[in-house]
């Protein structure tokens, strides 16, 4: 049998394992944030916003996000159906409730026209996750939120290196963006994520939420200002990013390289469709996906036992939300529910050689044209 292909994993070269030998081994007593404060300044530096916070995950910057835009019971967020768990959790935590509306079929991103309608005087906020590295509608929603007075949050998880119109990269557009840099990302610390935004004020408050509550100025040594949290992204994890976004646009670059290589694969396949990528802008391609349609009678089991005969990992499309236990199903929201049963994620780690790209296109041109 064949060796295994992964669905993704991170590129780690010596530059990563020199800067995280000398974070654990000198990064201590007044060096213990030095690798912190590079990495956010780079991080800034690259997305094009004016502040930066690193933390412990993407999960995590949201959380301080919605907390420092004061959400809690009684608001709504709204978001796309079609998002992983970590979007909708910190609102659950919060006591807001969350309003599921449908993706656009052919972004997979929320639907702004639907968006207007799920809008009440409770709404508290609006989430845009740029799933898979497809971009929503940035224009669309910064201009419904601005007619409403509603911050548009950009979940950016997945979307380093994706570029908006106008060369606005994913994140730096709405009220504050939130990343991921969780071992399958495009850009990884092992586990950590930023928070950034261009709002001073906001800015100030999720860093001292960010730190226990203890604000920046605060003279009194151990005197939290309020009840924050525990989000803090440590040295070492800090000092593999900054390798990491020394190299940032080669990794990205590999990305979109894997993409590109599969719609010339199977471009020519009828009833396909792949990450959109609409003129002016650029998908950043961090999960490449294959969309069938309808009429050719794939379904996600087919795509899922095709790849494991072939000894390839296979990664299905992100279940509805509302489909959760914990959820009420909303059954009107028919492309979040539908477009899974006929999607999967292809996979897309940076070094894939063309032969393993062409043994996962094999098994997608088999299951279409299976002579």
């Amino acid at each position: 049998m064949q060796n295994r292909i992964l669905y993704t994993k991170p590129s780690i070269t010596d530059l990563e394992t020199s800067f995280a030998a000398d974070a654990a081994a000198n990064g201590w007593g007044d060096k213990c944030y030095d690798y912190i404060y590079r990495f956010e300044k780079q991080f800034r530096e690259h997305i094009g916003t004016r502040f930066a916070i690193a933390t412990s995950s993407c999960t995590g910057a949201l959380h301080l996000g919605l907390a420092a835009l004061g959400v809690s019971a009684g608001d709504e967020v709204i978001l796309a159906d079609t998002n992983w768990i970590a979007t909708v959790a910190p609102v659950v935590h919060l006591g807001a409730k969350p309003i599921f509306v449908d993706i656009d079929a052919h972004s997979w991103c929320i639907a702004p026209a639907l968006i207007e309608r799920a809008i009440t005087p409770n709404t508290k906020a609006i989430i845009a996750t740029h799933l898979y590295g497809n971009l929503a509608d940035m224009d669309a929603l910064l201009a419904i939120g601005a007619a409403h007075g509603i911050p548009v949050i950009e979940d950016s998880a997945e979307a380093i290196g994706s570029v908006w119109t106008n060369e606005r990269r994913a994140g730096s557009m709405g009220r504050f963006g939130t990343y991921s840099f969780h071992g399958t990302k495009t850009v990884t610390c092992g586990e950590g994520g930023m928070f950034v935004t261009n709002d001073e004020a906001l800015y100030e408050t999720v860093l001292t939420l960010s730190n226990h509550g203890r604000a920046r100025g605060q003279k009194k040594q151990f005197w939290p200002d309020m009840v924050g949290f525990k989000y803090k992204m440590s040295n070492i994890q800090a000092a593999i990013g900054c390798a990491q976004m020394e190299r940032i646009d080669t990794l990205t670059a590999r990305k979109h390289e894997i993409f590109e290589r599969y719609k010339e694969l199977l471009g020519t396949l009828q009833g396909l469709s792949f990450n959109p990528e609409p003129p002016g802008t650029r998908n950043g391609a961090w999960m490449p996906t294959v969309v069938m349609d309808q009429a050719l009678g794939i379904r996600r089991e087919h795509m899922v036992d095709a790849f494991a005969q072939a000894n390839i990992d296979a990664r299905v499309f992100f279940h509805p939300l509302s489909s959760l236990p914990m959820f009420q199903p909303v059954l009107t929201n028919r492309n979040a529910y539908e477009i899974p049963e006929r999607a999967i994620n292809l996979p897309s780690y940076h070094d894939m050689t063309d032969d393993q790209i062409g043994r996962v296109a094999d098994v997608i041109k088999h299951l279409v044209n299976p002579q």
